[in-house]
């Protein structure tokens, strides 16, 4: 079953394969491999973008906002010194409206994550807290692995990865 891009209901199954077999070209595959953490594995939603580096200040900020079924996308560097999330800002999101948040970079707090019904994929975990001092750029054009990540682009995520609008 594949899902409709102009819709996001929380149940929505999404086939990423499947809508890559309708849509192919049109779409990049993620070839990085990130760890299904939080308690939705499926989920999609128009992106919006953070890049930091070890400094949460500006995903907890955007979190706090009204998602509107979005995918907080954050490019931490890939670093895994310290955690970019943790369940206090993903019960933010989830209480906003988000659909869900890939991390390239670390989270914390795994299990509280996993009970929330929330997506969130990330690199890994580290239970050491990041600075706090509002370091990055929002809503920025992301390069991921190869993958352009575009402000207002959809995202598609469940088990088999990750795919994004062209």
């Amino acid at each position: 079953m594949t899902s409709n891009p102009t819709s996001n209901p929380a149940s929505e199954a999404i086939a990423t394969a499947d809508l890559y077999d309708e849509r192919g070209d049109e779409l990049d595959s993620l070839a990085l491999q990130l760890h299904d953490i939080g308690g939705r594995v499926a989920f999609h939603g128009p992106i919006r973008t953070i890049r930091c580096h070890r400094d949460n200040a500006l995903v907890k900020a955007t979190l706090a906002t009204p998602g509107g079924g979005a995918v907080l996308v954050v490019d931490g560097g890939g670093s895994l010194e310290s955690a970019l999330v943790g369940d206090l800002i993903a019960a933010s999101a989830v209480e906003n409206g988000w659909a869900g948040i890939i991390v390239h970079g670390a989270i914390r707090d795994r299990e509280a994550i996993g009970a929330l019904p929330l997506g969130v994929k990330a690199l890994g975990s580290n239970p050491r807290k990041s600075a706090k001092e509002g370091r990055g750029e929002q809503d920025v054009t992301l390069e991921i692995a190869g993958v352009a990540f575009r402000p207002g682009a959809h995202v598609w995520a469940d088990g088999d990865g990750i795919l994004v609008e062209r």
